[in-house]
């Protein structure tokens, strides 16, 4: 299969969210492909609780050969880049002496293709991880489908991986954007507000919501921007642009500790001097902040 360019033409690259590999699901359910695959790979990345295996500098994937790896252990395909399979293992602890990181810890070095194929295993590895037991019936789970399916042993039912969805923007008023920072955070850093999606509620319900119960704004005009995969443990946060309708203030001081307007000269000039502190480059918050500011912004977290 040919693999398209990504980003599409007109959407937005964000990070995390680069097509790394080709998912081809038909072969989760061929049994046959799937052994032969496996026992012919060398890209194979173990996974012990919630860390991996990775090299030094923590630049790339240390991928190994299943025959070096253990028998026992849940194998889950990942997919296939340039027609190679690669498949990432469970395992109960660590069967080598080299380094091993949470994805945390390497979320910032890990360079393409490394760092999508490891979104993708750690994401299934948190799921497997909380899900033993049937939430209907309470009967014993077991993976097919190449690890992405987990049956029921009692009642039969399927359960699939999920993603908690998650909303998160940037409130312009004009040439200002609010920016929020909570309690626990060091002193000048700041980001875009956020917060999860209630059953039953649009993403641009939560937009208007989320935004009015952190800091008392009244939002409209909400836009969609982007989308990013954030697996700690298994969110996805979708962004967007929102148009303040009200522009006085009034945190929470649960979630949000202070909130302020900033011109884009206020954030290129505090950014500049380190008082003010954004996100990284790998967080949509920073992409969002950028795309509004129009270009690459100094500083981070």
């Amino acid at each position: 299969m040919t693999q398209l360019p990504f980003p599409a033409p007109g959407s937005t690259d964000i990070a995390l969210s680069v097509r790394t590999h080709e998912r081809v699901g038909e072969r989760r359910v061929d049994e046959a492909w799937l052994a032969d695959a496996w026992a012919a790979s060398d890209r194979v990345v173990p996974v012990s609780g919630r860390e991996l295996a990775v090299t030094d500098d923590g630049s790339a994937v240390r991928w190994q050969a299943s025959g070096d790896l253990p028998v026992e252990g849940q194998r889950l395909f990942l997919g296939e880049r340039d027609g190679v399979p690669h498949f990432a293992l469970l395992v109960a602890s660590r069967p080598d002496d080299g380094r091993w990181s949470d994805l945390r810890g390497v979320v910032q070095t890990l360079s393409e293709p490394d760092l999508g194929f490891l979104v993708h295993a750690m994401a299934l590895a948190e799921w497997h991880a909380s899900h033993h037991f049937c939430p209907r019936c309470g009967g014993t789970l077991h993976a097919t489908h190449a690890g992405h399916v987990l049956v029921c042993d009692q009642c039969g039912r399927q359960q699939f991986p999920r993603s908690d969805p998650a909303v998160i923007m940037l409130v312009t008023d004009g040439d200002r954007a609010l920016l929020g920072r909570q309690p626990a955070w060091p002193e000048g850093r700041y980001s875009t507000l956020a917060g999860f999606v209630d059953p039953g509620e649009s993403l641009e319900e939560a937009v208007v919501r989320e935004v009015a119960e952190e800091s008392a704004i009244q939002v409209t005009d909400v836009t969609y921007f982007g989308s990013q995969p954030w697996p700690f443990p298994q969110s996805l946060m979708v962004g967007f642009f929102a148009r303040a309708v009200t522009t006085d203030i009034r945190v929470d001081e649960d979630e949000i500790s202070d909130a302020r307007w900033v011109s884009r000269e206020q954030l290129r000039t505090e950014a500049e001097a380190g008082t003010l502190k954004i996100p990284s480059g790998i967080s949509i918050s920073r992409s969002l902040i950028e795309a509004w500011y129009g270009e690459e912004l100094p500083g981070s977290w």
